[in-house]
């Protein structure tokens, strides 16, 4: 791979990598590839039309990963990719993104990931995407992934984003469509710090019978930062869909949660839950029993929380 000491350490943060992958690999530095392998089974190709890439798993294809990861560390290099995921019917696969920028700068860094999923019949996804930032100048890291999910006829797919250090604003859009028997599991944890600004708007349209989504968050916001959640679930068919989002605000933050369910069926199941509030004095003063100072226990109770 043709990455630097900086550039690894984003890798690190945003993929776990300390050195190249296995399997099927396309790693992305400022703005360019720096390493691709392919396999048997997976094929990664490079978009004719525009920035990015298509990724082809075939059919029946098990316990295989796939490393897509995107690294900045030139200030001012803005960006937008376009990354589909074709996964083949019966198939069972990891994949592993994520994007770190470093910017020490006065130039704002940003980089805007479009990634689109189609899910064939019975297949299984596990999607990681951790957004990671760093470096000591004034230039802004901007985040705004999208994400396009189709699942087919008993398809699963689960995702997990982490958003935990040192990005300055994000938008994170989210739309799925969901058909018989499938199913769609979103973990999302986020904190902010500063005057940082993230967004998050979950859409679900739960087309098909026996459908099933779950769209759960957790976040923190410190400092004066502001977090707004959005979700709406569309209960088209028979149905179960469930949304979640549990805040805790620290010092002057703010939070918003916008929950949207609507019934299109009579057979459509759904809930919304929302908790948004300061850390609980007991569970301060148990940890400061222990001999933590309050600074630690706070600490504590949000690394816990957002495990």
């Amino acid at each position: 791979m043709d990455i630097d000491k900086i550039q690894m350490t984003l890798l690190e943060q945003v993929a776990d990598l300390h050195t190249v992958p296995e399997g099927a690999y396309n790693i992305r530095a400022n703005g360019q590839m720096a390493g691709r392998n392919t396999t048997a089974n997976i094929d990664i190709i490079t978009k004719e039309d525009k920035s990015g890439i298509d990724i082809k798993v075939k059919p029946g294809t098990k316990k295989e990963s796939i490393h897509i990861p995107v690294v900045l560390s030139q200030s001012g290099l803005k960006e937008t990719v376009y990354n589909d995921f074709y996964i083949g019917e019966g198939a069972d696969v990891t994949i592993i993104a994520g994007c770190g920028i470093h910017n020490s700068g006065d130039k704002e860094s940003a980089h805007s990931g479009i990634h689109r999923f189609f899910v064939e019949k019975n297949a299984r996804v596990r999607y990681v995407e951790k957004h990671y930032g760093q470096g000591d100048g004034n230039g802004e890291r901007v985040m705004n992934p999208t994400t396009e999910i189709n699942l087919s006829e008993g398809a699963y797919l689960e995702m997990e984003t982490v958003q935990i250090k040192g990005i300055d604003s994000t938008k994170r859009v989210t739309k799925g469509k969901v058909s018989d028997n499938a199913t769609l599991i979103i973990h999302e944890k986020i904190m902010t710090h500063g005057k940082q600004y993230a967004e998050t708007d979950f859409t679900v349209d739960m087309d098909g019978e026996d459908s099933s989504v779950n769209l759960i968050s957790r976040s923190v916001a410190k400092g004066n930062s502001t977090q707004v959640f959005r979700s709406r679930i569309n209960g088209n068919n028979r149905c179960v869909g469930h949304s979640e989002c549990d805040a805790i605000i620290m010092e002057d933050g703010h939070v918003s949660a916008i929950p949207e369910l609507t019934a299109n069926d009579i057979d459509a199941n759904l809930i919304h839950e929302a908790a948004i509030g300061k850390i609980a004095g007991d569970q301060l003063i148990k940890l400061m029993t222990l001999g933590l100072t309050e600074k630690e226990a706070e600490e504590q109770i949000v690394s816990g929380f957002l495990k």
